[in-house]
């Protein structure tokens, strides 16, 4: 296929100023820069840095407030209050979840994300209409991103029957993944909880996501349940523990069973570097074998009034509180919203190489450290071989 698009002038993550040939969907060669062929379309990068375009490993398209005028925080100091909270203002929001997911899909794609996993409330009331919303969001801007869907039981499984039913039924209709929701500090009920989503994960054979707040010892022994449950199943490399604060909170005897547990059994670890609670320590988690990735979570919802769904940002904030300071910190941040997530939700043809997909992200920085200290804020980002943002703008769609 003759060549549709070069990046000029780019320079990528190991320094080296090049210009990166596209052909169609794909990335066809990276050349020294000046040895591009020169009729074709051209982006002059100007030495910008060149990297993957970020992955979103935690989301919630259906609960952001983008589009509305400014809500107030709602407040609550569990986390069973806040679901109620959320519940309440649902039933009054009256711009569609399509709508206010759209508007989230459209900034976040401005910023450089081109694949994201998106958690979507199932429970008796809404039943699956946040699903469809999500499948239709998925159908309308497949060309600004890729959209896996967990199909996630915010108001709990045992305590909301007819819920398992639900998930299995969103997972036949078209989500990705089972959700789940702290098994004792929701459900009341780690057992019941357990086995009811990874019946579904059995029964479909896919992967899990369970949201898991719950502190401590408890939270532990809950992550090693999981992680016997993975193994027992053969879903090792397909189960994630989304926040995790436990592992912030616990001994080393307690971490060191976890970890190891964790790793046996190929668990990654999803934290959005939370406000002033504990968080699941990254180089102790990586020496220990153990993957983890990096997420937005509540983007201006009811959960929180703050975020805007920038990854590189939100990776500066996790290097900030977990004091990685070293050029290999700041790197392994980087990673943290690009290769590592990319792995981890098995986006195909990910990276900055011939023969991968041409989802790329252009950085006003001369390398990644710098990149990610400075976060510069206007971006050009090639999505499946075509312009869809220019210095932070978003192009107009076909």
């Amino acid at each position: 296929m003759l060549p549709t698009l070069v990046i000029a002038g780019a320079t990528t993550a190991d320094a080296r100023r090049v210009d990166i040939v596209i052909a169609g969907e794909t990335i066809a060669a990276i050349v020294p820069a000046g040895q591009a062929p020169v009729d074709c379309d051209r982006i002059d990068a100007a030495g910008q840095l060149a990297a993957p375009s970020f992955v979103e490993g935690h989301i919630h398209l259906d609960k952001t407030l983008l589009g509305l005028p400014f809500i107030p925080h709602l407040p609550g100091d569990t986390v069973a209050l806040r679901i109620a909270a959320e519940k309440e203002l649902r039933r009054t929001v009256a711009l569609p979840v399509e709508e206010r997911g759209g508007r989230l899909i459209e900034q976040i794609a401005a910023f450089g994300t081109g694949s994201l996993r998106s958690h979507v409330d199932i429970d008796t009331e809404v039943g699956l209409k946040g699903l469809h919303s999500l499948l239709r969001l998925k159908e309308r801007y497949w060309d600004l991103v890729d959209i896996q869907i967990v199909a996630f039981p915010q108001s709990g499984v045992m305590i909301d029957p007819g819920v398992a039913d639900l998930l299995d039924a969103a997972i036949s209709e078209g989500a990705d993944l089972v959700g789940g929701l702290d098994p004792a500090g929701i459900d009341q009920d780690a057992t019941g909880h357990l086995d009811a989503i990874f019946a579904v994960a059995s029964k479909h054979d896919v992967g899990v996501d369970i949201h898991l707040h719950d502190s401590g010892a408890l939270g532990a022994s809950e992550m090693r349940d999981i992680a016997s449950r993975t193994i027992a199943l053969g879903l090792q490399g397909k189960v994630a523990v989304s926040h995790a604060f436990a592992l912030g909170q616990i001994d080393d005897f307690e971490f060191g069973r976890t970890a190891e547990a964790l790793a046996e059994a190929k668990i990654a670890i999803m934290t959005n570097g939370p406000g002033p609670v504990a968080m699941p320590p990254v180089k102790r988690l990586k020496a220990a074998g153990v993957t983890v990735f990096a997420g937005s979570d509540n983007i201006r919802d009811a959960w929180s009034p703050y975020g805007d769904g920038d990854l590189l940002r939100r990776a500066q904030i996790i290097g900030y509180r977990q004091e990685f300071l070293a050029d290999p910190d700041l790197v392994h941040a980087f990673a943290m919203v690009t290769e590592i997530p990319a792995a981890v939700l098995g986006v195909a043809h990910y990276g900055l190489a011939p023969g991968k997909r041409a989802d790329i992200v252009l950085l006003d920085a001369a390398s990644v450290p710098e990149a990610l200290a400075g976060v510069p804020p206007r971006r050009t980002v090639i999505k499946r071989g075509r312009l869809v943002a220019l210095e932070g703008v978003l192009a107009a769609r076909d």
